[in-house]
């Protein structure tokens, strides 16, 4: 099969990213739409891209564009997924998949009805660490799951007068922390432990009240953090604790998975090993293709223990991934629009309990 061929829409950080990780999977950036065709015509240099785009649109309906890469502020990924789908093309959409149920919803029918290759960037699932937690809890030996806990901590937020479109609600949409960065940590629970939350209680909490939008109005924006309370359909019950306003917290996405016989830590900022807990002893594995196991995270990791693989090997392990599934093959745990409906439900039950101050039900 010849290479696949990418049109990335918006050229941030994370539309670098995807860059990236298509040309290191083997695809081709064939496209890239920004704010303007002069801005795209910029975008294409840095990403390395054939051509600037036209426009969004011009991209999805492009010929030469086989993968659609949304990487644009939540509130346009539905219509441009929407497009992107009616198009033909495979779609990997930025979290959140939509800002409501209903728009992620739709997206997902329509991905399930067109039989559409659709891939969201849950990409901490690609982690080999993950990985081999997963199998190991998979396999049984770390008996009953019974309290799965963690958190997701960063500070860029931290200051007050830190600004980003994602503090505006009608461009990040009713929830921020816990929808920009809470749902990776759920998705990666319900991924790692094969739980599945269904009660949960939430509290939102603001550190700064009111924040200026990047065009300088006054916002009452969305909350600073969340702290989660929930309970799972195999009997265990959880805890995670969300900030975007922890100083010092780069990128800390950290959980503890305690089963009756052994307890599973990952810690993003310290990604190259998997402690591992038990009553005699504890002990910390070597990220590395010798030192985890076939099936597990030994899949993942591409290079030997001792040379670090981080956040951008995931993405782009994530990347090839969703690649070869759109060259027939299927691999195991990718993340598609249904993963990304999930988020948005856990959202939207994270933001009712919030607002009633009561437990509610997560619906299946």
């Amino acid at each position: 099969m010849n290479a696949l061929r990418a049109g990335i829409i918006g050229a941030g950080f994370i539309g670098g990213v995807h860059a990236y990780a298509v040309r290191a999977s083997g695809g081709i950036v064939a496209q890239v739409a920004d704010a303007s065709p002069d801005a795209s015509a910029a975008a294409a240099v840095r990403f390395g891209a054939i051509r600037g785009a036209e426009s969004a649109e011009s991209l999805i309906t492009s010929g030469d564009v086989d993968v659609v890469h949304i990487c644009t502020p939540n509130d346009t990924h539905y219509e441009l997924a929407l497009a992107a789908l009616e198009a033909g093309k495979a779609v990997i959409c930025e979290k959140p998949l939509a800002t409501s149920v209903e728009q992620a919803s739709h997206l997902a029918r329509v991905a399930a009805h067109t039989g559409a290759v659709t891939a969201v960037p849950f990409v901490y699932r690609f982690y080999p660490s993950v990985r081999e937690a997963r199998y190991h809890i998979t396999t049984g030996e770390a008996g009953d799951l019974w309290m799965l806990h963690g958190s997701y901590l960063q500070d860029w937020l931290s200051s007050a007068q830190e600004t980003n479109w994602r503090v505006d609600p009608a461009r990040g949409g009713g929830s921020r922390a816990f929808g920009d960065i809470g749902v990776h940590w759920c998705d990666l629970m319900e991924f790692t432990t094969g739980h599945r939350i269904t009660r949960l209680v939430a509290r939102m909490s603001v550190a700064h009240k009111n924040r200026r939008s990047p065009d300088g109005r006054t916002l009452v924006g969305t909350e600073d953090g969340a702290t989660v309370l929930f309970e799972t359909d195999r009997g265990a019950t959880g805890s995670v604790v969300v900030s975007q306003v922890s100083p010092g917290r780069k990128n800390r996405l950290w959980f503890s998975f305690d089963g009756t016989n052994a307890a599973y830590v990952f810690d993003q900022e310290v990604p190259d090993s998997l402690w591992v807990g038990g009553r005699p002893s504890n002990t910390v594995v070597p990220r590395g293709p010798d030192t985890f196991s076939p099936g597990g995270g030994a899949d993942y990791a591409r290079l030997p223990s001792g040379h670090p693989q981080g956040y951008q090997d995931s993405f782009t392990a994530f990347v090839a991934d969703a690649y070869a599934a759109v060259a027939g093959a299927r691999p195991d745990g990718l993340p598609s629009f249904d993963d990304g409906l999930r988020a948005a439900v856990i959202t939207e039950a994270v933001l009712a309990s919030a607002a009633k101050d009561e437990w509610v039900e997560v619906p299946s």
